[in-house]
C-alpha cells in the first residue's frame, strides 16, 4: 500500500471507527480502472465476478461478506472503499441477468461478451481452456467511502 491510499484507509477507518490495522485487499478493476471506479463511486457498479480458479492459482482466500476493499483508479490513486455485501460461487452459464446489469457495464450480451474474452486471455495465460462451466466468484458490494469524500 503505497502512502496515499495508506492515508486514505487511516481517514477512512478513523472517520467510521474502524481498526486501522485491519487487513484490507487493494485493487483496481482491470483494463477499464478509472471508468470502473468511476462507476463504482456513482453507485452504478455494485457487482464483479472473477475467475474461481484465480483464487487457487494464487492461494488467496475468497472474499466473504464484510470484506472491506480500496479500489484503485488506472494511476494507483484510491477512487473508494467498498463492503462485500454477497460472494456466491457459479458457473459462469448460470450468472444471473440482474448480476451481469449491477456490474454497470452495459446490458447482459455486452457482459457475457467481454467477461468471456477477459477469462479466455486470462485461463490461456494459465495453460487452462474457457468453458460456460467454469466457476467465477460473484461479489455484490456496496460503497462506503469515495476519495471524493476524504
Amino acid at each position: 500500500m503505497n502512502q496515499q491510499t495508506e492515508k486514505f484507509w487511516n481517514d477512512y477507518c478513523e472517520k467510521h471507527e474502524v481498526e486501522p490495522g485491519q487487513a484490507v485487499d487493494v485493487f483496481s478493476f482491470g483494463e477499464s480502472a478509472d471508468e470502473l471506479a468511476d462507476l463504482v463511486k456513482q453507485g452504478k457498479k455494485t457487482a464483479t465476478c472473477s475467475a474461481y480458479a484465480e483464487y487457487e492459482w494464487e492461494r488467496e482466500p475468497l472474499p466473504k461478506k464484510g470484506d472491506l476493499r480500496i479500489v484503485l483508479d488506472a494511476q494507483g490513486d484510491p477512487a473508494a472503499v467498498i463492503r462485500i455485501t454477497e460472494v456466491a460461487i457459479t458457473p459462469m452459464k448460470e450468472v444471473p441477468e440482474a448480476f451481469a446489469l449491477a456490474e454497470g457495464e452495459g446490458d447482459y450480451n455486452t457482459w457475457w461478451n467481454a467477461h468471456e474474452t477477459f477469462f479466455r486471455q486470462l485461463l490461456e495465460s494459465h495453460g487452462s481452456g474457457f468453458s460456460e462451466n467454469m466457476l467465477v466468484v460473484c461479489e455484490r458490494f456496496e460503497m462506503v467511502y469515495s476519495a471524493d469524500e476524504s
